[in-house]
């Protein structure tokens, strides 16, 4: 598990105790609990059980009767705020594809959290998100988890910036460098690419050692320090890859180095699905409602998830945001159960394990004791087309609230916009804000 960087700390929670009560709670580490009751204190979950649960005096009650109460879903792989929904080349910061490793590249210093994606975020459930960088060079970059709404700047909503490092194999890096005549322009050249950063972070982290074993000054290299994190264990190595050979390449490589292996994408994972669960290799998978724009989606299918769950993987669903909008992760899980996924394995997709796969499960992805107070309200069954969200909290805060009643029925929900959560009544005093 990953240790959440001390910029995490100052992550706006509220102060005080809210309890949601009378709905229908959806843990989804435990059974569900009809007429729950679930208590969030300084933003923490303190408290998830039945009506005898004790709610503190003094605490915001929200009445959740008639609502499915559901921890905030995990988007496990997206480009929320580096790619920029709407902006086109100048909201484009995903791909620096300047170095073909670029492992001291991070996604952190290109994320714009005004960006609409992260208000999509809120619509769809999605409280937490890992934004990655890459996926054109074979080594992208550090990737770091968002809470999707609330900070003032980007490292106030930071869960962690210890997640993982991304990298790409297949037709992305091949198409771009070959494109320029240089390496690497095959599968060949993307792999020796992956085994000479590894070696040389290897040889790094040999005389790093020797240097404060000696007492000796030692030169930085930001990108040999990011592998040799992986190397160590202290990052994941998230793994863009569709094709089943282009994984096995994944598996190979990770096992010549003895780092921690995340597939991303999978869309063919189906094919190999005994080998990665004999390995005990996550997939996240997806986005699913795309094209097969290339050849290596040639197999995509929305089933190929059941498949590869089948076999024992653990799994998780991303959208690739904004190649498929961000809030439109639950539709993806509802089509993956119509094709054959459990309805229990679609939820934990969405919830538990993609926090586990990214070590985030300290903090998000279950409603438990202990764990951070991103709360959501549906109108029902989230894995039913019809439900909607009803209201988001963050950290115990209300990010998404009830809209306005017109007619006798509730418009769309409406987002808390940021300077409302900071006592202020808009970004411009021009528009009477108090000066003082």
């Amino acid at each position: 598990m990953t240790t959440p960087s001390p910029a995490s700390s100052v992550s706006p929670r509220s102060s005080g105790t809210v309890a949601f009560v009378g709905g229908h709670v959806v843990p989804v580490s435990a059974p569900p609990i009809p007429g729950g009751t679930v208590v969030v204190t300084d933003g923490v979950i303190t408290a998830v059980g039945g009506s005898d649960v004790v709610v503190p005096e003094g605490a915001r009650r929200v009445d959740a009767t008639g609502s499915w109460v559901l921890p905030g879903f995990v988007e496990a792989h997206g480009h929320l705020g580096v790619h920029e929904d709407g902006e086109g080349w100048s909201g484009n910061d995903t791909n620096e594809m300047t170095d073909a490793n670029g492992a001291r590249f991070r996604a952190l210093d290109g994320i714009d959290i005004e960006e609409l994606g992260f208000r999509d975020a809120l619509r769809g459930g999605v409280t937490t998100a890992v934004v990655k960088p890459g996926s054109g060079n074979p080594i992208g970059g550090r990737t770091v988890a968002l809470k999707t709404w609330g900070g003032r700047t980007v490292d106030e909503q930071i869960v962690s910036d210890a997640v993982s490092v991304k990298s790409a194999l297949g037709e992305n890096p091949k198409r771009v460098y070959g494109d320029r005549k240089q390496t690497p322009a095959t599968r060949l050249g993307v792999a020796a690419v992956l085994r000479e950063a590894f070696v040389a972070a290897d040889n790094y982290r040999t005389k790093r050692a020797a240097a404060a074993e000696e007492g000796k000054p030692f030169d930085r290299n930001l990108t040999h320090e990011t592998l040799a994190a992986v190397l160590d264990g202290e990052l994941a190595w998230d793994q863009h890859c569709h094709r089943h050979d282009d994984i096995a390449t994944a598996i190979r490589l990770s096992e010549e180095f003895g780092y921690r292996l995340v597939v991303n994408h999978g869309t063919e994972a189906h094919k190999i699905a005994d080998v990665l669960a004999e390995k005990e290799i996550p997939v996240i998978f997806g986005p699913m409602l795309t094209s097969r724009s290339k050849v290596e989606l040639r197999d995509r299918a929305i089933r190929n998830l059941a498949l590869v769950a089948a076999a024992g993987v653990r799994v998780a669903i991303t959208t690739d945001h904004p190649v498929v909008p961000i809030e439109q992760l639950v539709l993806q899980a509802q089509l993956a159960v119509r094709d054959g996924l459990p309805a229990a394995t679609a939820l934990e997709a969405l919830t538990t394990n993609p926090a586990a796969i990214l070590g985030l499960d300290d903090r998000v992805g279950a409603l438990e004791a202990g764990r951070d107070g991103d709360v959501v309200l549906w109108s029902g069954d989230p894995l039913e087309l019809a439900s909607r969200v009803r209201q988001v909290f963050i950290g115990g805060r209300e990010v998404l609230r009830p809209g306005a009643v017109g007619d006798g029925d509730p418009a769309a929900p409406e987002v808390v916009e940021r300077w409302e959560r900071f006592e202020r009544t808009s970004w411009s005093p021009q528009r009477g804000e108090d000066r003082s």
